[in-house]
């Protein structure tokens, strides 16, 4: 099968992933460009920023169309990413290959047990009560995921800002999109000099197919039930997750 349709295919994916779910597309995409594609780990989470970045603002303009983002507390959790992005971002290219590919197969792992678990009834804390401290330092952490692994982070802001924010579960999707976007750039911003080897006659039919899919998984997400979609997600991420790390340990 030609990289162009590979490209296409895995594009549509993490489209349809990002829009439905409001994250979990980028820890496909990495994969994804890895083993089907060709590219270095690190030439990959460099790929994936510029794949995320692009069909996160699209998807976020659709749910920004039916109300689903909340812009001030949204800008607010983006913003303690900010730094973090830049600074991992910058030293993920001084990491070992091996060493990229074994910490994004834990966080696959990761997101995988975060959806499951977010499949389940939460216990949201009442309006009002949210800490901005613990709120700040979540969007830290998910800063410092974008930079460091190329994923937007999406899988575990909207647990964050349902559980820590008391979010509606659509405003928590919306909103993880405007908090993707901010990381990804911020840590693009610090890659400048990698993204002149990208190779892009793979990422701009990769990008076209996922912003596309972004739209169909909008789609998707008012058909289907919520916890449907992600525990399936969420099992094809554990397999992709083991392995990733049985390639990185042989």
């Amino acid at each position: 099968m030609s990289a162009l349709i590979l490209a296409l295919i895995a594009g549509a994916v993490v489209g349809v992933a990002l829009g439905a779910l409001g994250g979990g597309g980028s820890v496909l995409a990495v994969p994804a460009l890895i083993y089907l594609l060709g590219f270095t780990p690190a030439a990959a989470t460099t790929a994936s920023l510029i794949i995320v970045t692009a069909t996160s603002l699209t998807a976020l303009y659709a749910h920004a169309r039916t109300g689903n983002v909340r812009w001030k507390a949204g800008a607010l959790f983006a913003a303690a990413g900010l730094l973090p992005a830049a600074a991992a971002g910058s030293a993920a290219s001084r990491l070992p290959q091996p060493v990229l590919t074994a910490a994004f197969a834990a966080v696959a792992a990761l997101a995988a047990v975060t959806m499951l678990r977010s499949g389940r009834a939460a216990v949201r804390p009442a309006v009002g009560e949210a800490r901005p401290a613990k709120a700040a330092g979540t969007g830290a952490g998910l800063g410092a995921l974008t930079g460091l692994l190329g994923v937007g982070g999406g899988f575990l802001a909207v647990p964050a800002l349902v559980t820590v924010l008391a979010f509606e579960m659509q405003a928590a999707v919306g909103t993880s999109l405007l908090v993707i976007s901010a990381n990804a750039l911020s840590s693009l911003a610090t890659r400048g000099a990698t993204t002149a080897g990208v190779d892009w006659a793979v990422i701009g039919p990769f990008t076209g197919a996922a912003i596309l899919g972004a739209w169909d998984g909008k789609r998707l997400a008012a058909k289907v039930s919520g916890t449907l979609l992600q525990r399936a997600f969420a099992v094809a991420l554990l397999a992709v997750a083991a392995f990733m790390l049985v390639d990185a340990l042989t």
